[in-house]
């Protein structure tokens, strides 16, 4: 990880069993240590050749601790005093001297440094603090008395206890200050705490993936179903709403068919004031002021909370190494960074691609057991339980985001109270010059990012949330029962959902880019999905109409039950209209005729075309306010865009009643333009040769134009 200009890379060179015994040589112990409170333990680095799901190992008895030896007085920064030894005094100072910069454990500045493994650091904790090192391979799930889901919950917290007959023995997996308050015996330990071992974070992760592995698909596919059942699209829940939309669809029929004048009629005004007010409320966006909040002085580092990126790969190899370049740039210690790649369990390739990249803590990979729908939402609850930080945010396996946005989330969450739940950055696309439909898609963004959300959430009207770049409040999340894991677009109803819970959503004064599909049939799947996942968000929300309509949140649930309802009728009418309008026009039918029809052509042109300026004007003032309007030239091809927008809508209404939860793929790495400049080139100053030093058993490979680890003269 590249930080302030830095970059530290160490290499194990000698077998693992002599660095132990120097280990065990050089440092003493003892069982005087203090624990206080465990803090919550991230997830270690998954390693090239680790198992997620591995075997069932054989049960052994547990080992005793070593022998208690006494201990040297600490040091500035008692949990690396186990490894002075095995590090240059310049390494040591240096991160000691980041370590009171960011506020966090000297380990934790080694690790993601690359000055050591996590593994090899609780090792060499364990030996100087004279207990054993359990790495969990052959333990039982008999020894652990925890249910499921409490073992679920042992890999966020830590710690995890194991029968020995009728003594119970706790494994730590220490992280943050759980390592410092270990390593200090200046505090007394824990009266409850008893005998333990102490074991990596990965381990854990791996000792809770195997025996957890069928509890940890299904919680990430039921949870929200079994706590919030009215806001879940679960087929169960589905089939219920799909019969009644199934009565409300025959009904209007029925009275169609009995009085086809007086139905046809009522049906035309019904949609033609439901399309005009959508139109109007989309256009009036336009004159609601967006002021972006003052800026407030940067937070220090040491101020800074532990953030979680989560990204949900599945077949992402030709993309993310840009991924990781862009998540390495964000202006945002990575000491309180903590990445996790969701990956599926057959997608080898995303696999290799990300074991070629050799990430080091903070990246993570974790693999979404083969329990439930295949969804992006259930890949993303897989890994909420094992998230550490405050915030959390998504990022999705083409996304780019500007440096500061992490920083920006922060701010926001900070000005405001705690109803604050949720920020969305805009999302911006990269390559616009690809070709029309990318245009278009770059003209469409601008207005829904730019001017029409901003308005909404100054409003205080909820609003559905985009794909990726969303920041939240984990607590908020975890409490809302996270994503929708048979919601095909979980953004768009988290965003409801929030809201309808007492809970508000901002815009963010920051840019994610984006890649456009540029091929018809990859935009025609991805529109099929959006179409397919707005309208299970509004059966979802439309079960109780009468309650939600009548409660002290009307005005927010007519709006966007209006404007859901009317983007999906305007996509699957939108054909209709315009080849009765045709009709009506060139067939030369009198106006006596038309009467009789129920149209009229004055009416029926007017709706159309003040749907298209509405979405055109709102469009093209997004484009100015991101200074492209250069491109605006594809907006006259509005007409031909949402002929392709209803066949779309009309695919995802037949995929609808066959394949609900299908999640269409959309490909990426595919564009040929971009808006930014290449990130797969680092800086000129980070491509400086590395010069490799011998120390005892060790590598250490420093940079000489890298400040806090160079040597001083």
């Amino acid at each position: 990880m590249v930080h302030d200009g830095f970059r530290v890379s160490v290499r194990l060179a000698g077998r693992r069993r002599n660095v132990e015994a120097r280990q065990a040589a050089g440092r003493v112990g003892g069982q005087r240590v203090a624990l206080g409170r465990v803090a919550a333990a991230t997830v270690g680095r998954l390693g090239p050749k680790s198992d997620v799901f591995g075997a069932r190992p054989r049960a052994r008895p547990i080992r005793e601790p070593l022998r208690n030896l006494p201990r040297p007085q600490p040091g500035a920064c008692p949990e690396i005093d186990c490894v002075r030894d095995l590090l240059p005094e310049h390494v040591i100072a240096a991160a000691e001297r980041r370590a009171r910069a960011v506020g966090v454990g000297a380990e934790r500045v080694l690790i993601c440094a690359g000055a050591l493994s996590e593994e090899t650091y609780v090792k060499t904790l364990a030996s100087s603090l004279g207990i054993a090192f359990e790495s969990l391979e052959r333990i039982s799930r008999a020894l652990c008395p925890l249910d499921d889901q409490q073992l679920i919950q042992a890999a966020a917290t830590g710690l995890l206890p194991l029968r020995q007959g009728r003594q119970t023995i706790w494994v730590i997996a220490p992280r943050g200050p759980t390592a410092r308050q270990l390593a200090d015996p200046r505090r007394p330990l824990p009266k409850w705490l008893g005998s333990f071992r102490l074991t990596s974070p990965e381990r854990l992760r791996q000792f809770v993936a195997r025996y957890a592995r069928r509890a940890i698909g299904q919680r990430a596919s039921d949870r929200l179903w079994r706590s919030r059942p009215l806001f879940s699209n679960a087929p169960q829940a589905w089939r219920n709403g799909s019969l009644r939309a199934a009565a409300l669809v025959v009904v209007a029929a029925t009275f169609i068919g009995l009085a086809p004048a007086v139905g046809t009629a009522a049906t035309s005004t019904m949609l033609s004031v439901m399309f005009l007010c959508a139109s109007a409320v989309r256009l009036a966006s336009i004159f609601i002021a967006h002021k972006p909040p003052d800026p407030i002085p940067r937070a220090l580092d040491s101020e800074l909370p532990v953030y979680t990126i989560i990204c949900a790969l599945y077949r992402e190899s030709t993309v993310v190494a840009d991924l990781v370049a862009a998540i390495r740039k964000l202006d945002y210690p990575p000491e309180k960074l903590e990445i996790l790649f969701v990956l599926e369990a057959d997608d080898r390739e995303t696999r290799r691609a990300i074991e070629r990249l050799r990430l080091d803590p903070p990246f993570r990979i974790i693999v979404a057991p083969a329990v439930g729908p295949r969804t992006k939402p259930k890949a993303l609850n897989v890994a909420l339980p094992f998230v550490q930080g405050a915030f959390v945010t998504v990022y999705d396996a083409e996304d780019v985001p500007e440096r500061d946005q992490l920083r920006r989330a922060c701010d926001a969450f900070k000005r405001a109270d705690r109803r604050l739940a949720c920020v969305q950055a805009a999302l911006t696309i990269d390559n616009t010059a690809d070709n029309w439909l990318t245009r278009m898609f770059t003209a469409n963004y601008a207005g829904q990012f730019d001017v029409f959300l901003p308005a909404l959430a100054a409003l205080g009207l909820p609003f559905p949330l985009g794909g990726s770049s969303n920041h939240f409040r984990t607590a908020v999340l975890r409490q809302l029962g996270g994503w929708d894991p048979y919601n095909v677009t979980e953004d768009a109803d988290l965003g409801i959902r929030l809201w309808r819970l007492g809970y508000r959503s901002a815009l963010l004064p920051s840019t994610t880019f984006e890649e456009a599909p540029a091929r018809l049939s990859s935009w025609l799947s991805q529109r099929t999905r959006w179409y397919k996942g707005w309208t299970q968000t509004l059966m979802v929300h439309m079960r109780r109409p009468l309650r939600l309509l009548l409660g002290r949140q009307a005005l927010g649930a007519a709006t966007f039950q209006l404007l859901l309802a009317a983007s999906l009728l305007a996509a699957l009418l939108h054909p209709l209209f315009a080849a009765g309008l045709c009709y009506l026009l060139f067939a030369g039918l009198s106006d006596g005729a038309i009467a009789t029809g129920g149209f009229k052509v004055p009416v029926f042109g007017g709706i159309v075309l003040f749907g298209y300026a509405a979405m055109v004007a709102v469009d093209l003032i997004g484009l100015r306010r991101r200074g492209l309007l250069a491109h605006a030239w594809a907006l006259v091809l509005t007409p031909l865009h949402w002929l392709l927008l209803s066949l779309a809508a009309w695919r995802a209404l037949f995929q609808l009643l066959r394949a609900p939860q299908y999640w269409e793929k959309t490909e990426h790495g595919l564009a040929k333009t971009s808006r930014r400049p290449n990130l797969r080139s680092p800086p000129a100053d980070q491509r400086a040769q590395w010069r490799v030093e011998p120390v005892g058993p060790m590598r250490v490979m420093t940079a000489p134009e890298a400040p806090m680890f160079r040597r001083h003269r």
